[in-house]
């Protein structure tokens, strides 16, 4: 298989002071990635986060920068207690790709699969892209994402599957919580959030998320 490898991004990308648009390429009907393709592509060019929406366009966004990396580290760790004391399915962290029904590749930044949900799964399954939609999962904004971009995504998290979604926003220090059939929820600086009752005994402190300045 040839290889692919992605040599620049367009200088025009920064729209706003809302963040830097994510670059969207079209590639079918020239070029079909597969799960073995789409990993090779992401080997060959380790200095951009990939992600493919559900017209087959490859979506190409900035890294993150220290403080969202830090501030990611925090989810995962508080999600990750809860899972070592509850054990009601798998944690994963933003290097995860599923395929979603809607046949989109996502990698949220954090996120969380039921048991039985995990467990139907082919081993094989398990080991590639997971062709699920996960239960639960968690955007964080940093300063290069656009809200808007973000808002769509957790749009078709709930579409596909998910039944609780929390959007991050540590610059105007507020949880958009998404859950089935309902409107998004956007708290302002909530000192923590329940994950009831979906994530039984599951709150999310947001004290260190909202104390970094992200300006």
């Amino acid at each position: 298989m040839a290889t692919v490898t992605i040599n620049a991004v367009p200088s025009t990308t920064l729209a706003d002071n809302d963040g830097i648009a994510p670059m969207a390429v079209r590639l079918a009907p020239l070029i079909q990635l597969d799960d073995q393709a789409f990993m090779q592509l992401a080997d060959q060019n380790p200095d951009y986060r990939f992600e493919q929406n559900s017209a087959g366009e490859l979506v190409i966004m900035a890294p993150t920068g220290g403080d969202s990396g830090n501030q990611n580290f925090d989810l995962l760790l508080q999600l990750g207690m809860w899972h070592k004391k509850h054990k009601l399915g798998k944690c994963f962290d933003s290097s995860t790709m599923f395929v979603l029904p809607n046949r989109a590749r996502r990698s949220p930044d954090a996120s969380w699969v039921a048991n039985s949900r995990w467990n139907a799964l082919t081993k094989e399954q398990q080991r590639s892209f997971p062709p699920i939609c996960p239960d639960f999962v968690i955007e964080l904004r940093s300063p290069s994402d656009q809200l808007h971009v973000l808002t769509d995504k957790m749009a078709e998290y709930l579409a596909n599957g998910a039944q609780l979604g929390w959007l991050i926003d540590p610059r105007n220090k507020t949880v958009h919580v998404y859950r089935p059939g309902s409107e998004p929820v956007i708290l302002q600086s909530p000192p923590s959030v329940s994950g009831e009752p979906l994530l039984p005994g599951f709150t999310l402190d947001t004290t260190e998320l909202f104390s970094i300045s992200v300006e």
